[in-house]
């Protein structure tokens, strides 16, 4: 069988990569570090006039209407340039608009399409170890919103932002006008110089139409969790690439540091490494878009994503030496870009709790039992996040 990317899907992807080259040098993103900007707003322009911002929209709204592996192969190399843009959350929110709360998508298309205002995006409350800190509670004539969202992606800019809560046991997704009463936002700046902003909301009213029923949570999540890997793909892909170059210029006693046994073992377990989380997310994204369940997929990816980005990270400014903690030297990017990446949904140890509470309740899986294909639902679990809580189907 062929498991490449198909012709066009190639050309999308090797699209993407010209744009990204050709405002992501090294100089170009040391000046974007040194400026106040909230993300790189002129490559966003050239992102929106290419379509980039609309991959995965219904061509009904005015998107492409392609699938999860065309945006993948985008943010795989996004990733690789460290091109810091929005393209992800917005789309994957108006996706999920489209296809469960119609109603409330108007109130971002226009603005999403354009590029003008970025929908912000946070599922942090599935992730968090104390509790969802976000609170729906009913009220007359549809909901309202308590609680805090720390350190939302773009929270500063954005009007609308599509959130998740726990509304009275269920965890659910809920698109919000951050310019109402009873909002508050505190700016500030995470590491890999993106901006992000804190969200208080003080009983914000919150339309019965803009609360998204319970299977659009794990829907939304699968998809963030194939696009956060395909982003930690690409960065992990060029830091390596960067560090071989590195090690095979390098001298010390007289030969360069990557002929010895230490160093190129650490290259070859980053190598095996990139090339397992290739594997695990492109069968989560292949299952995504053929509508199979995917849930115990989506966390073994994420799992392993977030341990590829760590190891060859801590690893890549290991061999680089004293010059892999100077910032003015570009390497220090891809461990920052890691380290965001891994904390945007949650660490390693959560998703391979909630893989092992699947597990528990769906042990007739497997070749000996030659059980049917998974057809895991798309609900989430409950906050409690126990076994008989967890909301997933027997198969």
């Amino acid at each position: 069988m062929n498991f490449d990317l198909s012709e066009d899907q190639r050309a999308f992807a090797d699209m993407a990569q010209g744009l990204f080259a050709d405002f992501c040098s090294d100089d170009q993103l040391r000046e974007h570090d040194a400026s106040s900007e909230p993300f790189m707003q002129t490559l966003w322009q050239q992102c929106v006039a290419a379509g980039l911002n609309t991959v995965m929209v219904p061509e009904e709204q005015g998107g492409l209407g392609l699938g999860m592996t065309e945006l993948m192969a985008v943010l795989e190399q996004q990733g690789r340039a460290l091109a810091l843009v929005p393209l992800w959350e917005p789309q994957l929110t108006l996706a999920a608009l489209a296809k469960f709360a119609p109603v409330a998508l108007e109130q971002v298309l226009d603005d999403a399409l354009s590029g003008e205002a970025p929908v912000a995006l946070s599922l942090q409350s599935l992730t968090q170890s104390r509790g969802p800190s976000l609170q729906l509670v009913r009220a007359e004539g549809g909901w309202t919103l308590t609680g805090q969202a720390s350190a939302v992606p773009l929270g500063a800019q954005a009007r609308q932002a599509l959130l998740a809560a726990d509304a009275q046991g269920q965890m659910r997704l809920v698109l919000v006008d951050l310019t109402q009463t009873g909002v508050e936002r505190t700016e500030g700046r995470d590491q890999h110089h993106q901006s992000v902003a804190d969200l208080e909301f003080d009983s914000v009213a919150i339309a019965e139409g803009n609360v998204l029923p319970v299977e659009a949570t794990g829907w939304v999540e699968q998809r963030a969790i194939a696009c956060l890997a395909a982003l930690q793909l690409g960065v992990t892909q060029e830091q390596l690439r960067r560090t071989v170059e590195y090690v095979s210029e390098r001298q010390q006693f007289g030969r360069a540091i990557g002929t010895f046994q230490l160093v190129a073992g650490q290259m070859a377990d980053g190598h095996i490494a990139v090339e397992a989380l290739r594997t695990s997310l492109w069968q989560l994204v292949y299952r995504l878009d053929a509508n199979l369940g995917a849930a115990p997929q989506a966390w073994a990816t994420r799992a392993l994503a977030n341990d590829t980005g760590h190891r060859a990270g801590h690893m890549a400014q290991h061999v680089h030496g004293g010059i892999g903690v100077d910032i003015t030297y570009p390497i220090h990017r891809f461990l920052f870009w890691s380290r965001a990446l891994g904390m945007a949904l949650g660490g390693t140890e959560h998703h391979l709790a909630r893989l092992g509470d699947w597990l528990a309740n769906n042990d007739t899986l497997g070749w000996k039992y030659d059980a049917a294909e998974d057809d895991s639902d798309n609900s989430t679990p409950n906050p409690t996040n126990t076994r008989e809580e967890a909301g997933y189907a027997e198969v």
